[in-house]
């Protein structure tokens, strides 16, 4: 299942990109055992016309082998082995695209947050985008490895 990541703002050369670009190399070596990856970060400019990037998105949302995952504070909280449960059961139903979706300062519009798959939180508290990244790419790189059974997750 390849898992995309659809991220507003560029990162260019700041540490944040590097740190999440680390992480997403490591999955895509852990993932390959569990059936996980390609990863990649598709980023997008939101004060741009035209905002998110619909097109893309809308072709995710009506396919029955994509899957689309808003990152928002009202969304589902998840424990790592929880997610990586999540990770292996979509994997599992047949979707070959997991995307997921990270918003700018203003979030990510309703239209979209209603027409997406699953919703998940990182907790209450909002971070920046370009943290969420970081963030969301560790837990990636996490959930391959508990699914692999290493020892990086360690209970």
């Amino acid at each position: 299942m390849k898992i995309r990541i659809d991220a507003a703002g560029r990162a260019r050369a700041l540490p944040e990109a590097t740190l999440a670009n680390s992480y997403l190399e490591r999955f895509d070596r852990a993932g390959r055992t569990a059936g996980l990856g390609p990863a990649s970060i598709v980023e997008f400019d939101v004060g741009r016309k035209g905002g998110f990037p619909e097109d893309r998105l809308r072709r995710v949302i009506e396919s029955p082998h994509s899957l689309l995952c808003c990152l928002d504070e009202r969304g589902n909280r998840l424990s790592s082995p929880e997610f990586a449960t999540r990770l292996a059961g979509w994997r599992e139903q047949g979707i070959s695209e997991a995307v997921f979706l990270i918003g700018g300062a203003d979030g990510i519009p309703e239209r979209i947050r209603g027409a997406s798959d699953f919703s998940l939180s990182f907790g209450p508290m909002v971070f920046p985008h370009m943290l969420a990244r970081v963030m969301l790419a560790e837990q990636l790189y996490r959930a391959a490895s508990i699914l692999c059974g290493t020892p990086y997750h360690r209970n």
